[in-house]
């Protein structure tokens, strides 16, 4: 099979070739403009494929702009032409969706017959359905309904364009709002409910999870993850004898918005919605259907006078109006053709419940709009070489992109090279730079070569940030026989970042200016049971801190510790325990990392920390109870035991209840 895709740059081609490339053989033609060839070559060298092939063209010239010569060579060979190049933005104007979705469309079909191919693939949207109310199934195209946006027009036309004609044989898909990737949260841009989301952060950031918030029914929507589009894609395309079908690539069971949102909401740490008048009750009440919030409120906040009011009031926020209208549909999408067709392949539509956490880790990490609009940071950060140990996964993962938005170079320093490079590779796909720095830092050796390295090749080493670290969670009486856990931790967390420093200092003292960030633990001020080997660990750097902090002051040299609380981290992952704590995600660790460069205070401490280090120096025997209680209370890991988690329910209330007083303790 060979394939010519449209818009593989884009969000669902760049998933859609990865599955042809997994799934198929053959050459894929990928449709790029000139401009972009040279993204598009960053992206096939991480593919790995001599498979792809770049074809120069442009969405808005005749047959896409391809050349003549590459049409003759290819005319009869091309087996699949994907159409997936369009503007998926609701928030677009009339000239960018008339440009893209129906000229390009036009263009598309026009290459496509002159290529003589043998199926025109056309990605197309539930928005077609426009305002049709009810059940709306993948027979169904132009029922009379009108199209409430540019948006909704445009793909209603451009479909139209490739029912309409007979020069090709087509097949159309029409997914509901595409999310991010349901493993990795990837996506490109914010955009449909992802523009709610710092709404999101800033309801955590002011109100605890606690509070409960009211919300309106306003009726459902319906959301796929992009990796299941591209699957179902794939699989739907290869099919025998479906010509002149339409596909709908959504889930079967719509959400009620208010749902999606609490979910995001779950995984944000934000207060959730309730809504004491739901449609249960309305129903109970025998509310007529025309009354009820979910079937009027959409067309009211789509009216001109209340869109002009939402523009100037809540879009000052950054929600655009128009998403406000059409957050949900008046149409049930029937995807019956569709699960037949898919049946035996294992592609379904996963919950969004179940990956929710992943789409705002992904938001909050490398699209929060908020990052690279504080000024402070950028003018402290703007072209500083920043080391950061760690950098693979978790907080030093988070903190390098958010030195890469504010205009720092990252220097990304952990074992795995392969991830490394990944992670530089995403950042300079985003209009970043990063260094990688590979190097096992529990090899004292290994630091000394990465040391001379980088003072060597670095212009400047501005901040080191010692994020690197292993945590042990165990009993000292499961620790009699395991002294090595005690040597393996200060190896790693002490021995390896004070080395690193020490190897930089010549190139921090000529500049006479440099920061050190040190990720310590709030566990330094609390000391919580069953973590003596990594306590202590961190304690020690913070000593060392303290006292060369004064021997390098006259140099410009100066240290930050930050007694971090409980981070949704691979490092905690393995305790089960921690599955029902609350955590604060690598993002906001990331943010006290940059709070740390900027204004570079001794420490970082929270209000919990700082009253458990009080309270071991004026009340010592009673916290030595309590910590006591919660020594008995919490179990010592499965790890540590050597079998699996115990499920001791007379405790479970009180490990509930003692994680939610003493809130980011290890316990």
């Amino acid at each position: 099979m060979t394939y010519l895709v449209t818009g593989a740059t884009g969000f669902i081609g760049r998933h859609l070739v990865n599955q042809l490339l997994e799934n198929r053989s053959g050459d894929v033609h990928v449709l790029t403009r000139a401009s972009s060839v040279e993204r598009m070559e960053r992206r096939i060298a991480r593919w790995e494929s001599s498979r792809v092939k770049i074809v120069v063209g442009d969405l808005t010239q005749p047959r896409l702009g391809v050349a003549e010569e590459w049409i003759a060579e290819h005319r009869g060979a091309i087996d699949h032409l994907v159409h997936v190049a369009a503007v998926y933005d609701m928030a677009a104007d009339d000239e960018a969706n008339d440009a893209a979705n129906v000229g390009g469309t036009a263009n598309a079909l026009d290459l496509a017959a002159d290529l003589e191919v043998g199926c025109f693939h056309h990605v197309s949207s539930v928005a077609v359905a426009g305002d049709h109310r009810g059940r709306f199934d993948e027979t169904m195209f132009d029922t009379g309904q009108a199209l409430t946006s540019p948006y909704h027009r445009t793909k209603f036309e451009a479909e139209k364009l490739v029912r309409d004609q007979d020069d090709v044989a087509w097949r159309v898909y029409r997914p509901a709002i595409v999310l991010g990737h349901s493993e990795t949260g990837v996506i490109d841009k914010v955009d449909g409910p992802y523009y709610f989301f710092g709404l999101l952060k800033r309801l955590r950031d002011s109100l605890p999870g606690w509070v409960p918030l009211v919300g309106v029914d306003l009726g459902d929507t319906n959301v796929v993850p992009v990796d299941y589009v591209a699957a179902a894609m794939d699989h739907l395309m290869h099919l025998p004898d479906r010509d002149g079908e339409a596909f709908h690539l959504v889930d079967p069971e719509p959400v009620p918005v208010v749902d999606l949102v609490n979910a995001f909401c779950n995984a944000a740490g934000a207060p959730e919605f309730a809504t004491p008048v739901d449609r249960g009750l309305l129903r109970a009440l025998s509310v007529p259907r025309a009354l009820r919030p979910g079937s009027w409120l959409p067309s009211v906040l789509g009216s001109r006078p209340v869109q002009a009011l939402l523009e100037q009031t809540v879009g000052r926020t950054g929600i655009p109006a128009d998403v406000l209208a059409h957050s949900t549909f008046p149409s049930v999408f029937d995807s019956a053709r569709t699960r037949e067709a898919l049946t035996g392949s294992g592609i379904e539509v996963p919950a969004v419940s179940s990956y929710a956490a992943e789409l705002w880790a992904f938001w909050e990490e490398q699209l929060d709009p908020s990052v690279p609009r504080d000024r402070a940071a950028r003018a402290e950060l703007e072209g500083k070489y920043v080391v950061i140990t760690g950098a693979s996964s978790g907080i030093g993962k988070a903190t390098a992109w958010r030195v890469a938005r504010l205009g720092g170079i990252p220097v990304l320093v952990a074992r795995s090279k392969d991830k490394l490079d990944d992670l530089r590779a995403d950042i300079i796909d985003r209009g970043g730079d990063a260094v990688v720095a590979p190097c096992d830092l529990s090899d004292l050796d290994a630091i000394d070569r990465l040391c001379e390295q980088l003072v060597a090749e670095l212009p400047s080493v501005d901040v080191v940030v010692n994020n690197a670290g292993r945590s042990i969670r165990r009993s000292l009486k499961l620790s009699e026989d395991r002294f090595h856990d005690f040597e393996r931790t200060m190896q790693l967390n002490y021995f390896g970042a004070i080395r690193l420093v020490m190897g930089l200092l010549p190139a921090m003292r000529p500049q006479r200016s440099g920061h050190v960030v040190n990720i310590s633990s709030i566990g330094v001020q609390t000391h919580p049971p069953r973590f003596s080997a990594y306590v202590a660990s961190k304690a020690a750097l913070d000593a060392w801190s303290t006292v060369v902090a004064s021997e390098l002051f006259g140099n410009g040299i100066t240290f930050t510790s930050i007694h971090m609380p409980l981070v949704k981290t691979p490092m905690i992952a393995p305790t089960k325990l921690y599955d029902r704590f609350p955590a604060i995600s690598p993002a906001q660790a990331a943010d006290l990392v940059v709070t740390a460069i900027v204004r570079k205070p001794h420490e970082i401490n929270t209000a919990l920390g700082n009253l458990g280090a009080v309270a071991h120096t004026l009340t010592p025997k009673i916290t030595f109870r309590v910590l006591y209680q919660a020594y008995k209370v919490f179990p010592d890991s499965a790890a540590a035991r050597g079998d699996v988690e115990s499920g001791d329910r007379r405790t479970d209330s009180e490990r509930a209840l003692l994680s939610q007083v003493f809130r980011g303790v290890h316990w």
